[in-house]
């Protein structure tokens, strides 16, 4: 309960935000950091705090692109054995002891999930922002996979396998965008930040699946 009261007391007053999920193993020479750097410039630009899990690799890429673009960078941390402090680039940092207080914090403050390549831990994240937005929990939430070559093979499981046996909808694909281009994840948060403030819950959106859809 106190993890809870401390989050929400931090994070009142955070503007509209984007959380950014990835590995914390990604190197800073590797073409996923440059993205994560991308993204989190660029959402910062068009107004968005970003929020990450707080650690290095891809978390630090987003919250470092967002500090130098002048954004506000957020990082929820966890405590874990092999964990490491905060990166550097985050301005405003809580860490946390349990996984769920944790992950309610990054669904409460944000307005959509961008997740770049990762492992197990980024697909929890993914997964659980799927569930939320497939019963309905949240509203109009983008949930935007980047790099289409990292995702191909989970997006096509997902529609050969499990659409495909019924133990999904078949237009629960729909809920998810993949693309290799910043300009779009930021026009995909856009057009539903807009719907939104039309009135739509995002019932009726379609999110296109990128390459691997073709």
């Amino acid at each position: 309960m106190s993890e809870f009261v401390e989050g929400f007391g931090l994070l009142s007053e955070l503007p509209r935000a984007v959380s950014v999920f990835g590995s914390a193993r990604t190197p800073a020479d590797h073409p996923h950091y440059a993205a994560g750097v991308a993204i989190g410039s660029a959402l910062a630009q068009a107004g968005y705090a970003v929020i990450t899990g707080g650690g290095p690799g891809a978390m630090e890429a987003a919250n470092r692109g967002a500090c130098e673009a002048g954004g506000l960078s957020v990082g929820l941390g966890i405590e874990l054995p092999f964990e490491q402090e905060l990166n550097e680039w985050v301005d405003v940092g809580i860490t946390f002891r349990y996984f769920f207080v944790r992950k309610t914090m990054f669904v409460k403050y944000a307005q959509a999930f961008v997740i770049l390549p990762g492992g197990f831990g980024t697909l929890d994240e993914l997964f659980e922002a799927m569930t939320l937005v497939q019963t309905g929990k949240v509203t109009r939430f983008p949930v935007i996979l980047f790099g289409s070559a990292y995702w191909s093979g989970l997006v096509d499981w997902i529609r050969d396998t499990m659409a495909a046996t019924g133990t999904i909808g078949p237009r629960d694909l729909d809920l998810l965008t993949v693309t290799d281009d910043v300009a779009e994840v930021v026009a995909v948060i856009r057009a539903a930040e807009a719907g939104r403030s039309a009135g739509d819950n995002g019932g009726g959106m379609r999110a296109p699946l990128g390459p691997s859809d073709a």
